[in-house]
């Protein structure tokens, strides 16, 4: 016959296994930021996303310009745009239409970076919550998000995105959106499996002898436990999001002008590669370091949950 453990040996093995899920976080974290790469790499990034989400203060107050004015005082000079840097007060010159081009970099930048977020939000929460529930109930929810997932897997995503944009007018919340529903299979995998592995540890044989719920199981004795994998996971998802945003806008399927992002700031790039590099190499050279920035900070979050090490 089942015994019942004492309520007060469960009580003390349930603060045991917190407190060794807190030490475990405290070593990743401080693993995290032994490496100087690591550190640097965060640095970067989060001066960008600062510079980008702050665009209007630091436009208005230090660029002294407003994301889609014209500068008629360059055509009344005579002035032909696009003109190179430093001319009339202009930092990285001005595109085709007079309009600042380093103030249409900081804005493209936090519409870049707001599409990644959102849907790496979006993502992250569909395909772990599908992946908790693959992962613990098995059988037919099982087999059923598995189907839904292999579906998922086989549309070509760029494709259908650019099937979608003659039918929707994308802004950053759709464009995110409909991106996070062709990404989130692999988060659910990852979980998924985990899950697996989680589900016949004692602790949570322990929780249901007690008669814990379900939900209580999962949100509190397993999601904390997958919580790292699905940081990591988020990472991932900023960058192909913006990956994804940029090759869209850049074939002008993307974010419809006048909205800046730097997918579409290049759209016109083989023009004005040789005449006006200017126009071309501020949001390739900003899209390229978020990106390394990024990849960098996902891989050394990685590395430092990796319970192989931390163990």
């Amino acid at each position: 016959m089942l015994q019942l453990p004492p309520k007060k040996s469960l009580s003390s093995a349930t603060i045991t296994l917190r407190s060794r899920s807190r030490s475990r976080t405290r070593v990743a974290l401080s693993r995290f930021l032994h490496s100087k790469l690591n550190i640097v790499a965060l640095l970067i990034l989060t001066i960008i996303t600062i510079s980008c989400f702050g665009a209007y203060f630091v436009t208005t107050n230090v660029l002294h310009q407003n994301r889609d004015s014209f500068d008629y005082t360059l055509l009344n000079q005579g002035f032909q745009p696009p003109v190179g840097p430093g001319v009339n007060g202009h930092l990285l010159g001005t595109d085709d239409l007079a309009r600042d081009t380093a103030t249409r970099l900081l804005y493209g930048g936090q519409v870049s970076l707001s599409v990644g977020f959102l849907t790496a939000l979006i993502s992250v929460f569909i395909g772990t919550t599908l992946g908790l529930l693959s992962g613990y109930f098995r059988g037919w929810v099982d087999d059923l998000i598995n189907i839904v997932i292999q579906i998922i897997s086989n549309l070509p995503t760029i494709f259908l995105l650019i099937i979608l944009s003659f039918l929707i007018n994308f802004d950053i919340l759709s464009l995110s959106v409909f991106i996070a529903l062709l990404s989130w299979v692999g988060t659910a995998r990852l979980v998924r499996g985990q899950v697996l592995s989680l589900r016949s540890l004692d602790y949570v044989d322990a929780a249901r002898v007690v008669g814990a719920s379900n939900l209580r199981i999962l949100s509190v004795h397993i999601l904390p436990n997958v919580a790292s994998l699905v940081l990591v996971a988020a990472g991932f998802d900023v960058v192909g999001a913006m990956l994804t945003e940029a090759g869209l806008s850049y074939l002008n399927f993307g974010l419809s002008i006048p909205i800046p992002s730097w997918g579409n700031l290049l759209s016109n790039s083989p023009t004005y590669f040789t005449n006006a590099p200017w126009l071309v190499y501020p949001p390739t050279l900003a899209l390229l370091v978020t990106l390394l920035s990024v990849n960098l900070v996902v891989n050394g979050l990685r590395d430092a949950f990796d319970v192989r090490v931390i163990n």
